[in-house]
Order: C-alpha cells, then structure tokens, then sequence
C-alpha cells in the first residue's frame, strides 16, 4: 500500500508522529512536508502548494493509494484543487489539534476561520483520526457552539456525519526495553517538561515549589521544553528563585539527553490548563518517573493502564494547594523508598507498553488497510486490492 501524507508543519510532535511511524510501517510512504513556520500561513496556502507539486509527481510516474493528512491541510481545499486521480482515493486526517477547542489567551483573539477550517477538513475526509477520546468528544461537542454564531443555515448532521466516521489512534512513544536503574541517593526529584506557554499553568507548577520550600522540603527541579518568544514572565523569576536546586532548565534537543533527564526524575508534573493527549507525561512514565497529574484533560483516558495497575493515587484536583500537599507527601515517600508499591518499581514501564510504537505502528498500519479495503469494494463491489 502506497501513502501519501500531507504535513505543513513538519516540526515537533507532527514530526515524530509521522518518522516514527513510518520508520516502523509495513506500507510505502511518501511525505510532501514543509518546514514548522507560520502555521496560519500554512493552513491557508499548504493546500494549494501541496497540489502542484503532486501534479508534478504523477506526471512522473507516481502514484499512491491513500492520502494522510495532518489537521493543518485545509482538507477541502485541497480536494478541489488537486488532480482528479487524488480525489479518487480515500483520505484520512489526523488531529494532533484544533483550532476550536486550542486555548488562547482572551476568546475574542481566536481565528474562527480555521475552527471552521479545521470543520469542512473532518467533512470531506473518509475517516477522521484523534490522538484520544478527549480530543475527539472536546471538538465534536464545542461545533454546536461555534455554529449558534451563525445567522441561519447552521450545519447539525454534519457534526453526526464526522463523529461516525471518528476513530482514536494515540501516537507513540519509545518505551525502554529494560527496567530502571536503581535510584542514586538524594533529595526528591521534580521534573516539568512541557510548552513554556500559559496553557499548561507554570504559575501553579512553581507556586507550588515555592510552597515546598516554604515548608522546607528539599527538592531538586528539572524545567525541560521549549520556549518561545513570548514566555510567561514566571520562568525567569523561577529560574531566579531555585537555581541552587536545577540539574536541567530549558530545551534538549538531544533525545538521548532527554531521555536520560526523564529516567532520573522521581515525579513527573503538569498543571495543564490543555492537553490534548500528553505525550511528555506518557515518556516520563515509561521512563520510570511518577506521574502527578490533574484529574482532567485527557490525562484520565491516556493514563487508564496506569490507573488499572495502580489506582488513581498520582492524580489531584487541580490548584496550588492540591498539588504541594501531594508533592510533599510524595517526597517522604521517595525519602522513605516507598513511592512505588513493593515490587512494583517497574509498572510505569509496563502501563505504558501499551503507547510503544513497534505495537501502535501495526495497529495504524491494519486501521489504513482497512479504510482502503472498505473505500475499494465500496466503490467497486467484487474489486479485491492488495493492503
């Protein structure tokens, strides 16, 4: 089977998502990609510019059975502009994300034209792809929202049409193949690794540390991911405040690097405000940290294996508060060597073989032969294709 897949913005998780999957898959792939600049600039031109260059290449000679894009294309654009031999194949997008349900700093800001983008995208495709549950139930149920906006004509069965045709299809991750190391002698191990961006709440991550040492908790921090151009003002001050107590802050770029800073941390931290899957927190897990996670988002959904083995003791309730009484208590078990359950150290691991990309690799791969094989016979009955 012969893949096309579409990605305006080739950069980060939409990155990862498709090299490691490809790197393990059955299928044939090839990926038209541009570089992870001005997104809005991508979703309004990715369509038009994808279309010429596949001219180009069928005219050479190439051909594909199934088209995967990613959420940036603007999916029915694209489908009217390209040659006709591509709208008869089927086509699958794939959300990492939305522009309806993506948080923004003030409501009024939000650019409904790529909500509604993002809307005739799920329409015109054959199968629409979420990284959880979360993502899809968020989207799905703010459409009705987005269309009391409108003055008349506002679409119902449309929203009926995507859901039925919605499938969850998490992404991966690289889960180590051998347990932990023991654990070296010291103080509490905190590690935040996420978007330096308000979304995912550093003011209650760090006013939650100040708490701790406020108590006179000892502690040592990691604060790893990626900032940008407009970073909360907090990281500075942070930085500032406990720059005795870091053993990483910033981006590392290096996986091998941030793999090794995962595996020493203790405990695993988000106070996000938005979450659409969480990735970083299924690594740390997989790597052996302890997850502290607020009990919302999709952090319920992705964390259910975990949650099956161990309870759901590593979840809080959200705020300040909440979060330094369970950072405290969790200290003095790591002081005590009881954080994980006797005999138990390794469950992490375990919980999260579930995300390991050898296994979701074969699960997409079967879930795309399936779309083709259904989209074949249901318009040639009798017509058998090789997937």
């Amino acid at each position: 089977m012969k893949i096309l897949a579409l990605e305006p913005y080739y950069g980060g998780s939409h990155r990862a998502f498709l090299d490691q999957w490809r790197n393990l898959s059955r299928h044939r792939w090839a990926v038209l990609a541009l570089p992870p600049n001005k997104w809005k600039w991508r979703m309004r031109h990715a369509a038009l510019t994808f279309a010429r260059e596949i001219e180009a290449r069928l005219e050479a000679g190439d051909s594909w059975d199934l088209v995967l894009a990613s959420d940036m294309v603007d999916l029915a654009q694209f489908k009217g502009i390209a040659p006709a031999l591509l709208r008869e194949i089927p086509h699958v997008v794939y959300f990492h994300e939305n522009q309806l349900t993506y948080p923004v700093r003030v409501e009024q800001e939000r650019d409904l034209h790529f909500a509604l983008t993002n809307f005739s995208t799920a329409i015109v495709a054959d199968s629409v792809w979420f990284n959880s549950g979360f993502h899809r139930d968020s989207f799905l149920d703010a459409l009705p929202g987005l269309f009391r906006r409108m003055p008349d004509h506002r679409p119902s069965v449309e929203i009926e049409r995507i859901r039925r045709r919605s499938e969850v299809h998490p992404p991966g991750v690289t889960v180590p193949q051998s347990p932990r190391p023991q654990r070296q002698p010291g103080p509490v191990r905190i590690l935040w690794a996420a978007r330096w961006e308000h979304d995912k709440a550093p003011e209650t991550f760090f006013a939650a540390l100040r708490s701790l040492q406020a108590r006179g908790v000892d502690f040592r921090l990691s604060v790893l991911g990626e900032r940008f151009r407009k970073c909360p003002p907090e990281f500075d001050a942070a930085h500032q405040r406990f720059s005795d107590r870091l053993d990483h802050w910033g981006y590392l770029a290096d996986r091998a690097q941030y793999r090794a800073a995962l595996a020493h941390a203790d405990l695993y931290v988000s106070t996000a405000r938005h979450e659409f899957f969480g990735i970083s927190a299924v690594e740390a897990v997989a790597a052996g940290a302890y997850p502290v996670l607020p009990r919302r988002l999709s952090y319920p959904e992705v964390m259910a294996p975990l949650a099956a083995a161990l309870g759901e003791d590593f979840f809080y309730t959200g705020g300040v508060r909440p979060l330094s009484r369970k950072l405290t208590e969790l200290a003095q078990r790591v002081d005590t060597d009881t954080l994980w359950p006797e005999g138990k150290r390794d469950l992490g691991r375990q919980a999260m073989e579930n995300y390991d990309w050898p296994t979701l690799a074969k699960r997409h791969d079967s879930a795309l032969s399936r779309i083709l094989h259904n989209h074949t016979h249901s318009r040639q009955p009798g017509v058998s294709v090789c997937v």
